[in-house]
């Protein structure tokens, strides 16, 4: 199960458990699945909880309000995750294996091309983005070779460089984009605070600017799990 497939099917699931109308899935929700996906979090589990969540929702003699949202379901996905035993896998665990090394070689090119471009707008950013690019594209050609088989000492080398790139992504924003962005988090969440306890929001809002801080230079997520 891919990266994209796995987005994929929960927001199918998602929409045919939701059953009225038309769905796509918000910022929040994309933040929210990509959480449970590097938790380790099964694709069994994350559809068990959604299924049980609208169990409980149908079961409700008045219902008030439309669920709009995956943050509805955390809840139970987590408790379907505790009982599968699943919710702690490592990271050794998670990272899929078996890349071909042209797919390998494509996925790490792509990226380097993105912080390229990135790298030719920015400011005083550009330099790290550069540096950035300059590693993957380095990292491509290995692959190419066949050289890049640690996958998981793959994976940390590009949370490494991503850490970096997203300090330079999060310093590109105003001070008036950022107070925009944690308006839009807050609206999205303020119909499931009281499903989520003080940990699961700060998770959320911090991968919710980090993802948002990434789209404003054109950046896409740099993890294996990305890889399809």
């Amino acid at each position: 199960m891919n990266y994209y497939n796995y987005f994929t099917e929960i927001e199918d699931h998602f929409r045919q458990a939701r059953d009225s109308g038309m769905f796509m899935m918000s910022p929040l929700d994309w933040v929210l699945v990509e959480a449970w996906k590097d938790s380790g979090i099964p694709l069994e589990a994350v559809l068990k909880g959604i299924d049980r969540a609208f169990e409980k929702y149908h079961s409700r003699a008045k219902r008030t309000t439309t669920v709009n949202s995956l943050a509805y379901c955390t809840q139970q996905v987590l408790a379907a995750a505790r009982e599968t035993a699943h919710a702690a896998t490592v990271m050794a665990q998670a990272v899929p294996h078996g890349f071909e090394p042209d797919q390998l070689a494509g996925f790490l090119g792509g990226r380097a091309e993105e912080l390229d471009d990135a790298a030719r707008r920015a400011g005083d950013g550009s330099p790290v983005l550069a540096e950035a690019a300059s590693t993957l594209s380095d990292l491509a050609d290995r692959a190419a070779r066949g050289e890049l088989t640690d996958l998981e000492a793959l994976e940390q080398r590009l949370s490494v460089v991503q850490d970096r790139v997203l300090a330079v992504a999060t310093s590109s924003l105003t001070d008036e984009q950022m107070i925009a962005l944690r308006r839009e988090l807050e609206s999205q969440l303020r119909p499931y605070r009281r499903k989520m306890d003080a940990a699961q929001i700060a998770m959320l809002e911090q991968r919710f600017l980090r993802r948002k801080s990434m789209d404003h230079l054109g950046l896409s997520p740099l993890s294996l799990f990305c890889v399809s």
